[in-house]
């Protein structure tokens, strides 16, 4: 086992064996005892548990900052280089909604947005509507959830997390006078929808052991939460639900979703006490997406139709009996998203593993893709409140383009470019290059790799390379610029994104074949992947990290075990690793809502298979690679217990002087510390510990 110094050897974790029986076999979980409630977390008293918890985390925090310690230069002054690029005193661009122009804006080297706006023309005068500084004064952490302002624009309805559980407390501020009532709503998932009254809102509540948004709630602003009305319960632990206004301000949505099902609830914005209805019954694996405009609801769906197809209906009969089809399923595009105007409408698609811009006009039915010059290239529909217009906003990046935001006239084609992030230092976009492979998996399919790197720096010989990916829930990774990525390449390492299966990189397909009883091969594409670019000279098992979170966290603790020997390093960020056990656990927060990506480990079966290629589960004796694995203390989506479990077994199984590292965030959850800047210390962390370990110094 690595010591970084004969008196610091690594941390050894007291063992509490505990059995875990299911299916009449036993395992025995060492550190099961790491587990500690939100009650314990936050006691200003902890008990002798809470104490051993921290002390063994201190263990890790003391061993990682001095065996790193030679490597804070190059920390500190990779993050210089990052936070050096971003424009201090930047701002959005506007939008119009409902006779305001919205924007946020940040002042130089404050960490939060300022949100503003002004009334019916950007010559008007400013109007403060949030100043995230303030409200972040005296908390180590916190974030905006969500603002809505009335239809009336008299009032603003915000939230903010202090604590980074992802709840979040509702306030409510009068825009006339600038006061912010004293009643608030807590424990929300953040959002509210205001009915046309504009008194009454609805919002959703969250399960404080689950963290499951299950109730839906209405609201008089000024009166006590505690009198508010349930207009809806998920029943269904299955379920996530919401509540939202449609885009055409006559209806509140309570939208229902797990894995394979969606439904709607719907009512008149224009009756806030009335009863919501349901849109069409729920089915078997029926997903769907709604959107109102004029008399009719459109729906993206994947009724008989694996990859979506567009249907709309009446709004006062929107059965599914009464579903008419607009566009048809196609088997070689990937129907993903829309956006409607009085005369237009625009979807997003994938075709061939890239997302394209469709545009229809409604009255002569001209039907064409937007053209977009770079090959490799992502583009998403943009902020569009107005109906009435003929201009499309959309956002596009690519690996080597930094992201644009544009107006497009969906009559003419003509593009305004309204704004490009800024590389603050410049950036010469001509320096580097990007490109397109595709691996062959070891049963025969696609495996798509896109690859940036700096011209200039490309060699014959192979060179510094990480692999990314997530391959979960259908989420596709497509290639993004990164002013973090440019301390990377600026020091001679390329960078590749992998699409595996468990994405939709080629349709629903995709992600059909890397879930359930499928999963490995998420796991054996992203293996192939990193062989492929070996095979094909750009790195090799020396200078080959590879990097994934979350989710994509599962994925590197799988191919670690799986082809300890292909990488040099590994990057496991906030990871998933417990499988079977915190899927058996349906009180851990978010495991019912996962059954249907990974099993349910009470079917045998599904038990069998997922304790297969459970990371946790699958450690054993052998020479693993450098490794970096991160936790938040305060996690909602990945409990800290996982990865503190997970380097505690690591290092009971660790063979040869490869190092193994935590880092856990003991202010922050899943998405690490807050602000636009603190958070790239983390970042900065982590790319000098693989610099390190292929010799850069600088």
């Amino acid at each position: 086992m690595y010591a970084c110094t004969k008196n610091l050897i690594p941390p050894d974790a007291p063992q509490t064996p505990k059995k875990l029986i299911l299916h009449g076999e036993s395992r025995v979980d060492n550190y099961y005892w790491m587990r500690l409630t939100d009650e314990q977390k936050m006691a200003r008293n902890p008990d002798k548990q809470t104490k051993d918890v921290l002390a063994y985390i201190n263990k890790e925090q003391k061993y990682i900052k001095t065996c790193l310690s030679h490597t804070e230069g190059l920390q500190e002054k990779i993050f210089n280089e990052i936070v050096g690029r971003i424009k201090k005193d930047d701002s959005t661009v506007p939008y119009l909604d409902n006779g305001y122009f919205y924007y946020h804006r940040f002042e130089s080297n404050k960490e939060y947005a300022i949100h503003c706006r002004k009334k019916g023309s950007l010559e008007s005068a400013e109007e403060i509507l949030l100043d995230e500084n303030e409200l972040a004064e005296g908390h180590d952490y916190f974030a905006l959830g969500d603002y809505n302002v009335s239809p009336d624009n008299k009032w603003l309805a915000y939230s903010v997390d202090t604590l980074s559980r992802r709840f979040y407390t509702v306030f409510f501020k009068n825009l006339t006078t600038g006061n912010v009532l004293v009643k608030s709503i807590p424990n929300t998932t953040g959002g509210v929808a205001w009915a046309n009254d504009n008194k009454t809102v609805f919002y959703t509540s969250k399960n404080k052991v689950t963290l499951l948004s299950e109730k839906i709630y209405r609201h008089r602003i000024g009166s006590d939460y505690s009198n508010d009305e349930i207009v809806y319960i998920e029943n269904d632990n299955a379920f996530y639900t919401g509540v939202y206004r449609s885009k055409s301000g006559k209806y509140i949505i309570i939208w229902n979703t797990s894995t394979l099902v969606s439904d709607y609830h719907i009512l008149s914005a224009d009756d806030p006490d009335g009863k919501f209805k349901n849109f069409t019954p729920r089915g078997k694996e029926h997903e769907y997406s709604i959107e109102h405009f004029g008399d009719h609801f459109y729906i993206i769906t994947n009724w008989e139709a694996l990859n979506n197809r567009l249907m709309k209906t009446l709004d006062t009969s929107t059965d599914m009996s009464n579903w008419e089809e607009v566009i048809s399923h196609r088997d070689d595009v990937h129907l993903l998203g829309m956006e409607i105007f009085n005369r237009h409408i625009v979807l997003n698609e994938r075709r061939n593993g890239l997302l394209d811009l469709r545009v229809i006009n409604l009255k002569n039915g001209v039907d064409k893709y937007i053209d977009f010059q770079e090959k490799i290239h992502a583009v998403y529909i943009g902020i569009n409140e107005d109906f009435n217009t003929n201009i499309l906003r959309y956002s596009y990046f690519s690996l080597v383009t930094p992201d644009a935001i544009i107006d497009y006239n969906m009559d003419t084609g003509e593009r305004t470019l309204l704004k490009q992030q800024e590389v603050v230092g410049g950036y010469d976009q001509a320096a580097y290059q990007d490109e397109i492979h595709y691996a062959t998996s070891r049963d025969g399919e696609r495996v798509p790799i896109y690859l940036v790197y700096r011209k200039d720096l490309k060699k014959d010989d192979p060179q510094p390379l990480l692999l990314y990916s997530y391959g979960s829930y259908g989420t596709t990774e497509d290639p993004y610029f990164s002013i973090v990525r440019l301390s990377l390449l600026d020091r001679g390492f390329i960078y590749a994104i992998t699409n595996i299966r468990g994405s939709q990189v080629f349709g629903r397909q995709s992600y059909e074949d890397g879930k359930m009883l499928n999963k490995k091969n998420t796991f054996y594409d992203f293996i192939d992947a990193g062989e492929y670019l070996v095979e094909q000279g750009y790195t090799d098992k020396n200078q080959l990290f590879c990097e994934g979170g979350s989710a994509g966290g599962l994925l590197i603790g799988a191919v670690v075990n799986m082809a300890p020997d292909l990488w040099k390093g590994a990057l496991a960020e906030v990871p998933f690793v417990d499988v079977v056990t915190t899927m058996k656990d349906s009180t851990i927060p978010l495991t019912s809502n996962e059954w249907d990506e990974w099993g349910d480990p009470r079917e045998e079966k599904e038990y069998r298979y997922m304790l297969s290629y459970s990371p946790y589960d699958q450690i054993e004796d052998r020479e693993y690679p450098n490794m970096l694995v991160t936790a938040g203390y305060f996690d909602s989506q990945v409990q800290y217990w996982e990865p503190l479990k997970y380097i505690a077994k690591l290092r009971d199984h660790w063979l040869g002087s490869n190092k193994l590292f935590l880092h856990i965030n003991m202010e922050a959850g899943h998405g690490g510390k807050s602000g636009r800047f603190r958070r790239y210390r983390e970042y900065s962390l982590e790319l000098a510990f693989m610099l390190d370990l292929v010799g850069i110094k600088k």
